[in-house]
């Protein structure tokens, strides 16, 4: 799969590397994909962006990001089905950060430097890769791009597409962006013509 992936597409995959060893997370997950194309420059993904007006509000998601981390990555929906059952995230959250410290609950080891090898990609960085080609097939693309990759974080439910959302950029604004019509997402997640 990935000699498909164009030079953006696998300069996003190696930031996103670098953003999980900045982090010292234990793998690369979606979050660190988000981040990596957050840092794009002079490519699709990153004209995408500055017309869906994000250009400038970069650190709002980055934000948006650090806050669910500090959350163990739950997304709002999950949040709000504990607070359906008489649970408070985020007075949780406080108690454990006070009694082990900021970011106790994001699931990081407090060792940044406890594997030298390299990084392994969880599930979610996995599926989004795997969806960033379904998604280069459905618009007859020869190669996977950054914004493929993208395209892919909106369409995955989760904490990245969730803050993307919060923030104008959806599967189908995007597409109206990059490919100048508005599709949806059938029942397999793929994108049909609408």
């Amino acid at each position: 799969m990935f000699e498909r992936f164009t030079k953006h597409a696998r300069d996003v995959v190696r930031g996103a590397v670098e953003h999980g060893e900045r982090a010292g997370a234990r793998s690369v997950d979606a979050e660190h994909l988000l981040l990596a194309l957050l840092d794009r420059e002079a490519s699709r993904v990153s004209f995408a962006l500055a017309a869906l007006g994000l250009a400038d509000r970069k650190d709002s998601v980055r934000e948006a990001l650090d806050a669910a981390r500090r959350l163990g990555g739950l997304s709002r929906a999950d949040t709000d089905a504990l607070a359906g059952l008489g649970i408070d995230v985020t007075e949780i959250v406080q108690r454990v950060e006070e009694a082990h410290g900021v970011g106790a609950m994001s699931g990081d080891p407090g060792d940044k430097g406890w594997w030298s090898g390299r990084r392994s990609f969880s599930r979610g960085a996995k599926d989004v890769l795997e969806r960033s080609l379904r998604i280069a097939l459905a618009h007859r693309d020869r190669h996977i791009g950054d914004e493929h990759l993208l395209l892919a974080l909106t369409a995955l439910p989760g904490v990245p597409a969730e803050v993307l959302a919060d923030h104008g950029v959806t599967y189908e604004s995007l597409t109206r962006v990059l490919y100048g019509r508005h599709e949806g997402l059938g029942g397999g997640g793929e994108a049909k013509a609408g």
